[in-house]
């Protein structure tokens, strides 16, 4: 997520997608991209995931908010003509957990995740951001546990597998104070989502990978994964995500095909930009995800509200499935 609040950016989204008319033509089709030849181990794999099982891999979504009137939500992910979804959700209670479970089940879309953030400010920037973003800030850390283990019980409701969050920025340092306490906060929300059958999941952007791959052998439960979200690495000066996927691809659950550029502001994030137009390598790591075996799903993610979101979104669409194909 670059500087625009992450919940504004879907709620608004959610409004846009409202706009979209049924997907009438069948899902289109491509060739797939040339291979390319990996100077890396191909003997890593990617974790089995029980939620996967008997899916087509690489399946296409969309991540949204879902507001008040999930049905409305969940039918624009199905006139998009996308099996998938990640929902984020601001309120959480056990109506709208009735609600989206009905949705899910009559329009036949999977959520592979239930996103969260908050409660309480987050800035997506450099100088703030270390500051309010995740389970890294003392000042909400209490707040945001359980605020997370509630999302947990809600996802529950639903039947969906995973929850995933922003954890923040994981100090690189892993003999301050602060690794450790956001350490012990992790394995209690992970180990939460274990009682309830879930996977916790990591999305990258605000640590390197190694820092996440560091803090996840320190919390030490089996039922973590990493939300990769390629664009982050580069919104955040972090990694290139064809090298980060080396260091992070047995950990990979879940992916957010999303696009930027490198920050050249060292108080502001990169932007953001359509698939296609920044600087992440699509079919590298597309051919990558198949040599590990990857078995999730692709979720689109553009952060722009109007109805260039949309067409950038049918675009994303039939681009990603060329080189799915």
């Amino acid at each position: 997520m670059t500087k625009r609040n992450r919940r504004t950016f879907l709620q608004t989204s959610t409004a846009v997608l409202a706009a979209l008319s049924p997907v009438r033509a069948a899902l289109r089709r491509g060739v797939a991209s040339e291979s390319f030849a990996s100077n890396f181990d191909t003997t890593q794999s990617a974790p089995t995931v029980s939620s996967n099982e008997g899916k087509k891999p690489l399946r296409l979504g969309l991540i949204l908010g879902i507001g008040r009137d999930p049905n409305d939500a969940i039918a624009k992910v199905h006139d998009l003509g996308l099996p998938t979804c990640q929902v984020f959700v601001d309120e959480i209670d056990s109506v709208l957990s009735g609600r989206l479970r009905e949705a899910l089940n009559k329009y036949q879309i999977e959520a592979t995740s239930l996103v969260v953030g908050g409660p309480g400010r987050e800035a997506w920037d450099f100088y703030e951001g270390p500051l309010t973003i995740g389970l890294v800030p003392r000042e909400t850390r209490e707040a945001r546990i359980a605020h997370i283990k509630k999302a947990s019980d809600f996802a529950k409701q639903c039947g969906i597998a995973a929850v995933q969050t922003h954890c923040g920025f994981i100090p690189e340092n892993p003999n301050v104070p602060v690794y450790k306490e956001t350490v012990a906060a992790l394995r209690e929300i992970a180990g939460y989502c274990k009682r309830n059958g879930q996977n916790f999941r990591y999305e990258t952007g605000q640590e390197t990978p190694i820092t996440l791959v560091r803090a996840i052998q320190d919390v030490g439960l089996d039922n973590q994964g990493v939300n990769f979200d390629l664009a982050n690495l580069i919104l955040y000066g972090k990694a290139n995500p064809v090298d980060a996927i080396e260091l992070l691809g047995q950990y990979v659950q879940g992916i957010h095909a999303k696009d930027g550029l490198w920050p050249t502001n060292p108080r502001q994030l990169g932007q953001e930009v359509a698939i296609g137009k920044g600087k992440v390598d699509f079919p590298r790591i597309i051919a990558r995800l198949k040599e590990l075996n990857y078995r999730g799903a692709v979720t689109i993610e553009r952060e722009i509200s109007g109805p260039q979101q949309v067409e950038d979104v049918r675009a994303a669409k039939v681009y990603l499935e060329k080189l799915i194909a």
